[in-house]
């Protein structure tokens, strides 16, 4: 291995724990307790090194969604593979994506709420939030319906999920009904 090859490892291997240090600790206090300071203390580098690989807050939060994102991906992805049918799958989508929102709030404020200084549905969109929305996508075409382009009925899908994400964390929804807001959704937008 060349000198050149260990340091982007080292490099790479730095920013990994600068994201996952960040997400801990919004995990934990939220992002209101997310310093460069409080970061630099934590992985025990100096502030300078980490505005070596992010310059802020901002960027930081980005890494945090993008890595949120293709978690998320990966589960939609699993929890189609384990449904039998196409409302099964649907439902299935709908149960892990709140089930994910639920588990990582800081992880899932960084995805939606705060500025990550990400772009969505834009020729720039990041790789890991392209990913994401296409889980739902591949998942969904064969409950959207005729003559219902299946972008446009995935992206109805999405919002109405974030909806229930964002009422239920604010508590502003009963989370102990939320099944059968799901169930409702599959029934209502689900044409199979």
């Amino acid at each position: 291995m060349s000198v050149q090859e260990r340091k982007e490892r080292e490099r790479a291997g730095r920013e990994r724990l600068i994201v996952a240090t960040a997400r801990e600790l919004a995990e934990q206090q939220g992002w209101d307790a997310v310093t460069t300071r409080r970061l630099a203390e934590r992985i025990e580098y100096s502030q300078p090194v980490l505005y070596s690989h992010f310059r802020g807050k901002r960027e930081i939060i980005g890494a945090v969604a993008l890595v949120g994102a293709a978690e998320m991906a990966a589960l939609l992805r699993a929890a189609a593979r384990a449904a039998d049918g196409p409302r099964a799958r649907a439902g299935a989508l709908a149960r892990a994506y709140l089930d994910f929102a639920e588990r990582n709030p800081a992880v899932y404020d960084a995805m939606f709420q705060l500025d990550g200084g990400l772009a969505f549905a834009h020729d720039d969109t990041p790789e890991p939030l392209k990913d994401a929305f296409a889980a739902l996508l591949e998942n969904l075409e064969d409950v959207a319906g005729d003559g219902v382009h299946p972008g446009l009925f995935t992206e109805v899908f999405w919002a109405a999920l974030h909806g229930l994400a964002t009422l239920t964390r604010a508590g502003r929804l009963p989370p102990e009904e939320t099944g059968r807001r799901i169930g409702l959704l599959v029934d209502r937008l689900a044409q199979v």
